[in-house]
């Protein structure tokens, strides 16, 4: 038994697993949980409830393809984060801070593009309810840019891994609301022996989605604004954009120097094996023969708590084993788990093997993203967390969508089998990025 020295402090220094978990009792934590479903709410409005409200309307599935550029709106934000990160808005600004003032303007703008979505007909005029999805998912990217800056200025190093997980149980919740629970709406808002499609019941489901925006409101009115640093005054507008657009990134640069490249590629390649995959996946379990009362019940509730037990689980980690190590075990297990895929193609249609692969793949990856979340989080200044986060947040979907368009031709030529093992070899670069990021000084 060894004795204690100032060098070997004793265990019972060091915080139970009780005092661990407390941390998402504080108010900051929880806060973020209500923004997060905030930020998850919009989502699946625009793209997968809303397809299949377009669909049951009966529009062309080439014409909903297109739709999804919907959310090039997503990837692009870092283009008008700097302004976000550093432009005032007229008397809200001073009234509420930046963040909140940017924060009450986007969640504003959602909620009137969803009403806006609700009173439009698709079947009879499809632009104006296509214009309205734009201005949410805009709405949306803009919360986002706004929400990413409030978190990471409301807790030091240390508690963002608990902030990330809080916030993306909140996000996590807000998709089966979303996606499942206006689904459930518009059902129980049909006419019973009226005609299969019925606009007043998606009208019924979209509005009420639209008041579901009022918690992430309040709660943005009732929060203190976090503490920032002044920004100084620019003379012109060379100077302004120096200062919004071009000293985040150079200041990324100078802090980091080299290790830039390999940090940008880790971010770029983090989450390839999931995103890749993930295109395949739907098309999987309908060519295995689940029903889609089997696929939602299992993959939009089941697999949603799944998630969030992983990214709980990924944030307590992080607090006791750091973030670096965490990172490394769930790109691991992320790209362990696409191989149960493989096997799930030999078993067929079997609900029980189809539970288990999802409570692996949703586990894993919800691990994963509560630490990346919280490394992304770490490499940014406060003076410019925004817009560099933006940048992140935005680069780490490039490449993997960019992929993914190709996941269909592949699955075409050499099957389901050959197709997740490719992708869970695609994480084999980014274990060895991690690796060489977690040496770097």
């Amino acid at each position: 038994m060894t004795t204690p020295t100032p060098d070997t402090p004793p265990s019972a220094d060091k915080p139970t697993w009780l005092d661990t978990m407390k941390v998402y009792l504080e108010p900051a934590s929880l806060r973020m949980l209500s923004l997060g479903f905030s930020a998850g709410l919009p989502l699946a409005l625009v793209f997968g409830t809303f397809f299949f409200w377009l669909r049951e309307a009966g529009i062309d599935r080439t014409t909903i393809g297109y739709l999804s550029w919907v959310g090039m709106a997503y990837t692009f934000k870092w283009t008008w984060s700097p302004l976000v990160d550093r432009m005032p808005i007229p008397l809200l600004t001073r009234a509420l801070g930046r963040r909140r003032s940017w924060l009450v303007v986007s969640q504003l703008a959602i909620a009137a593009g969803l009403v806006g979505m609700a009173f439009n007909d698709p079947k009879l005029s499809l632009a104006p309810a296509v214009w309205c999805a734009i201005a949410v998912a805009f709405g949306s990217a803009t919360q986002d840019i706004a929400l990413d800056a409030f978190r990471i200025e409301s807790g030091d190093s240390e508690h963002q891994a608990a902030l990330s997980a809080t916030y993306l149980a909140g996000y996590r919740l807000a998709m089966i609301w979303s996606g499942a629970g206006a689904l459930v709406l518009a059902a129980r808002a049909e006419v019973p022996d009226a005609a299969l499609y019925q606009h007043g019941a998606w009208q019924t489901a979209y509005l009420v989605m639209a008041a579901s925006m009022l918690p992430g409101l309040l709660t943005v009115l009732l929060s203190k604004e976090p503490a920032q640093r002044a920004i100084p005054a620019s003379r012109n507008a060379l100077e302004w954009f120096r200062g919004a657009m071009l000293d985040p990134f150079a200041d990324f640069l100078k802090r980091y120097g080299r290790r830039a490249l390999v940090i940008l590629a880790l971010i770029a390649v983090y989450r390839i094996s999931d995103v890749v995959l993930g295109i395949m996946a739907y098309p999987f379990f309908v060519d295995l023969g689940f029903t889609k009362e089997e696929v939602a019940a299992v993959s939009k509730v089941y697999g949603v708590i799944m998630t969030l037990l992983g990214a709980f689980v990924g944030g307590a980690l992080a607090l006791r084993l750091g973030v670096m190590r965490v990172l490394m075990l769930g790109a691991l297990l992320s790209a362990a788990s696409n191989l149960l895929y493989g096997w799930l193609s030999s078993r067929g249609h079997d609900l029980g093997a189809l539970v288990f692969v999802i409570s692996a793949d949703n586990l894993a990856g919800g691990l994963a993203t509560s630490a990346f979340i919280a490394y992304m989080s770490s490499l940014t200044n406060v003076n410019y967390s925004a817009t560099q986060y933006a940048l992140f947040s935005s680069m780490m979907l490039l490449l993997p969508k960019f992929l993914a368009g190709y996941s269909g031709l592949y699955v075409d030529h050499f099957g389901y089998t050959s197709f997740f093992t490719v992708t869970a070899m695609l994480g084999v670069p980014v274990l060895v990025l991690v690796g060489i990021a977690s040496r770097m000084k």
